[in-house]
């Protein structure tokens, strides 16, 4: 029976969903708070330049694959792929950066040349970690998290003891070199923990990184967007801009609608891509299943202090992607999770992805996307995002050997007010809930609610957890619930 769904957001894992509820024969809209969809993966245009405002790295193509497999096509229907090659570089200092490479033999021949003997120890480190990415990826991680049980597998069985150890450990148990331990440490990042509270059997993380690479949809990440709402509109969904939720309008414990411009739509299921902890401040409090106790005790992925630059001029001694790790990797992370607080010295991500997409800049000019990770819920003001655009920018032009502080044509910045306020994002997180031991599976917050009938939720927050790939899986995940509801 055709059923009225209504979704909140309009991210990746909400346009997943909607794909998956529409193509079930279901009356599918879509209410975005802002004035163009994608959530976190918007984009931003000026002067003849362009940025995706959120996620850059394009990894785990085969998730992308098994998405559109599932409408009877293909990514390349609906957009291009590059593979980078450098996929990126690490600078440790002046001259000394690692790049690394499309191919797991020339990785092999870099880290040999730092430390002997680890190209060896690198085949056997990525080869257990496909084992494990072949267990999680195409298996568990489609699971919902309604139970405990899911993760008990004949497989899982044989990795248990992967479960209890650290990825951090694992690393320097089999590496020397602490340059190439914090390459591999940075795989992990992406699921918002340390790498010494990461479970070992995250590093399939490695595999997604090493194994299948890195790549750059033709014109930015902002493309797989545009790919979705079209797939999505293919199928009949309808979405609706500059639509802000004041309410979920809830019935004899029932979802019955949203509420915007004070007016109550009806529909028969709510989902919600938004920002979990918002989403439940739509709810009055006998509603809502988890409470500030429960959201202040949970360990948040970070927030982020962004840039995006407009350059007069190319810029050289760079890659596409460029992590720069020449301060204390160990400290900048106490100052995330342990002591929240600006760090003095922080690690930082740059992209230019001009360097691949001639359309991102004009020509003979580089746009420059700057990332600095950052504690979620600390203090966000303009005098500190200079403060620390001119830390990095030094930096930048020091380990660059290069002067670009003069070419640029504008600068601007994005932090954690803006992420509250663009994203009702807790805390100004920037990618959700971290994948730790206590928050893995059936241990992050529900996809159904169990207060409100007919209310699900998808995204970061939820199952499976952080991240492009797995939001989509959220949004199928979350689909198949709402089918399986209807018939039971």
């Amino acid at each position: 029976m055709t059923k009225t769904i209504a979704i909140i957001g309009s991210g990746f894992s909400s346009l997943a969903a909607s794909c998956y509820l529409a193509k079930q024969g279901n009356k599918v809209t879509i209410y975005e708070k802002n004035s163009t969809i994608g959530g976190r993966a918007r984009q931003f245009k000026k002067d003849g330049f362009t940025f995706d405002m959120g996620p850059s790295w394009y990894w785990m193509p085969d998730v992308f694959e098994r998405f559109f497999q599932d409408f009877g096509k293909k990514s390349a229907d609906y957009y291009e792929l590059i593979k980078l090659n450098p996929a990126y570089r690490v600078y440790f200092g002046i001259n000394d950066f690692i790049s690394i490479y499309d191919n797991l033999e020339d990785i092999k021949t870099a880290f040999e040349e730092i430390e002997k003997g680890s190209g060896k120890k690198l085949e056997t480190f990525i080869n257990q970690a496909k084992s494990n990415y072949d267990i999680a990826i195409k298996d568990l991680v489609y699971r919902p998290g309604v139970s405990p049980l899911e993760l008990i597998t004949k497989e899982t069985a044989l990795k248990l003891n992967q479960f209890f150890g650290n990825v951090s450990a694992d690393i320097r148990k089999k590496f020397k070199n602490e340059k190439l331990i914090q390459i591999l440490e940075f795989p992990v990042l992406f699921l918002g923990a340390k790498p010494s509270k990461t479970p070992s059997f995250y590093n399939f993380m490695n595999y997604a990184d090493f194994g299948l690479g890195t790549w750059h949809p033709k014109t930015g990440m902002f493309d797989v967007i545009r790919g979705l709402e079209k797939l999505a509109l293919e199928l009949g969904v309808a979405i609706k801009t500059n639509s802000p939720i004041q309410k979920i309008h809830v019935e004899d414990k029932t979802a019955a609608g949203i509420v915007i411009n004070n007016e109550i739509i009806k529909a028969d299921i709510v989902l919600s891509g938004a920002d979990y902890h918002h989403t439940e401040s739509l709810l009055n409090n006998e509603h809502r299943v988890y409470s500030e106790k429960y959201w202040e005790s949970r360990t948040f992925a970070p927030s982020s202090l962004l840039f995006f630059v407009g350059f007069n001029k190319k810029i050289e001694n760079i890659s596409h992607h460029a992590l720069f790790f020449d301060t204390d990797f160990n400290q900048h992370a106490i100052d995330i999770y342990d002591n929240p607080k600006w760090p003095d010295e922080p690690l930082f991500y740059a992209n230019f992805p001009s360097k691949t997409d001639k359309t991102a800049a004009p020509e003979g000019m580089e746009s420059g996307f700057f990332l600095i990770p950052l504690a979620p819920g600390i203090e966000d003001n303009n005098t500190l995002r200079e403060n620390y655009f001119e830390k990095i920018i030094t930096r930048f032009e020091q380990l660059t050997q290069q002067k670009i502080r003069n070419n640029i044509i504008f600068k601007e910045s994005f932090c954690k007010n803006d992420f509250v306020a663009d994203y009702n994002a807790y805390k100004g997180n920037a990618y959700g809930m971290a994948n730790t031991l206590l928050q893995t599976a059936f241990l992050r917050p529900k996809l159904k609610s169990k207060k409100v009938r007919n209310l699900y939720f998808t995204g970061q927050l939820t199952v499976p957890g952080p991240g492009v790939p797995p939001a989509l899986i959220s949004g199928k995940l979350a689909a198949e619930l709402i089918q399986k509801s209807f018939r039971s």
